[in-house]
């Protein structure tokens, strides 16, 4: 009475897209594309400085003055593969893993 018919307009089918703008369209370049720049970004400066504390590490010896997760400053007078000891005042020593070094400072820095 009021409301007229309404009927579906058919549409023909859509233009297949070829080339580059069929593959831009679709998700896997965009995943693909995600993915390198999360290396970029992320994972590749994460494991150079992994790298570079384990060379740090590695590299400790007795004499070192170093700087502890803990923020304690100090001589390393023992060392060994998991432990070393930490001068922090004169007479005064204290053990700690090797992994909690942070930082190797510069000679003379811990008076």
């Amino acid at each position: 009475m009021f409301i007229s018919s309404a009927y579906a307009q058919t549409a023909g089918a859509p233009a297949a897209q070829g080339g580059i703008a069929g593959l831009l369209n679709s998700p896997l370049p965009m995943l693909v594309l995600m993915f390198v720049a999360m290396y970029f970004i992320v994972l590749r400066p994460q494991m150079k400085r992994q790298k570079e504390l384990k060379n740090l590490l590695d590299n400790l010896a007795k004499g070192d003055e170093v700087v502890t997760t803990g923020g304690l400053l100090g001589k390393i007078t023992k060392i060994n593969e998991t432990m070393l000891s930490l001068e922090i005042a004169s007479n005064v020593e204290v053990q700690v893993q090797r992994a909690a070094v942070v930082q190797v400072l510069p000679k003379g820095s811990v008076k």
